[in-house]
């Protein structure tokens, strides 16, 4: 029987089928206000290949000024992981795409590792990227997630050498989140020969799909990395949509 996680990889494989990356869409949970949060999400869910719901917090590690703007908004009306999770539990009909969650590690050791896998599950996510939590310390997260069939989805860099890439790779769950830079989120990425001889090389030891995040923006760079991902991960650009109140599907339609 399939489990959550699987969902994400055959998500992203079924977009390869077709000919195209697969996008894994971000927003900010309660962003731009918890009102709309709902059709929100079923509006990027709609055309987006697999969800990528950021849960705010107030020290983050690797969110540029879009994504911390979006945060700090959503803290200030109100935010709760609690108030997420039955908001996704209250959600009919269910998002047809796979919801992954990304949190900061603190945020879900004060929900508890006990309690959060049923949580999310019964909730309807499928697994976590949790950008500060280092492969050497995830084995409590790892124990608890895999309990419900949960991915822990692993990040690379530009800079990660080549055998903790391929330690990353074999232990990442859905795909492999391969950053297109050094750096903090939101900036335009060139997407030079560079890049794409990187994600070659991330492809070529990982057994599940990669996708490339950080600063895509554009149907160019989306064709450019074409051949070399399997998906694209946009984020700020994608939370700059909402906070101007615009179509989030059609602005991922138009990625493609």
């Amino acid at each position: 029987m399939a489990t959550p996680r699987d969902t994400i990889s055959h998500a992203i494989r079924q977009a390869a089928a077709q000919g195209r990356p697969a996008v894994v869409g971000f927003m900010t949970a309660g962003f731009p206000d918890k009102a709309g949060f709902r059709a929100s999400l079923a509006s990027i869910a709609s055309a987006a290949d697999v969800v990528e719901i950021g849960i705010p917090f107030t020290d983050p590690m690797a969110d540029g000024m879009t994504i911390q703007r979006a945060s700090r908004a959503s803290l200030e009306g109100g935010f709760t992981l609690p108030w997420l999770l039955a908001e996704l539990e209250a959600m009919q009909p269910r998002p047809q795409a796979p919801l992954l969650l990304m949190s900061y590690l603190n945020p879900l050791l004060a929900y508890g590792l006990d309690r959060l896998p049923a949580a999310v599950a019964k909730a309807g996510v499928a697994g976590f990227i949790i950008p500060d939590l280092p492969y050497e310390e995830s084995a409590e997260v790892r124990t608890a997630l895999d309990s419900h069939g949960l991915a822990l989805v692993q990040m690379v860099t530009p800079v990660t050498p080549p055998e903790r890439l391929k330690m990353l790779c074999e232990a990442s769950q859905g795909f492999v989140y391969a950053v297109t830079m050094t750096g903090t989120t939101g900036r335009n990425v060139a997407v030079p020969e560079d890049v794409l001889a990187y994600m070659d090389r991330v492809r070529a030891v990982s057994p599940v799909p990669v996708c490339a995040g950080f600063g895509i923006r554009s149907a160019e760079q989306v064709g450019r990395m074409q051949g070399h991902v399997d998906g694209v991960v946009v984020g700020s650009a994608l939370v700059e949509v909402l906070e101007r109140r615009e179509d989030p599907a059609a602005f991922i339609k138009s990625l493609r």
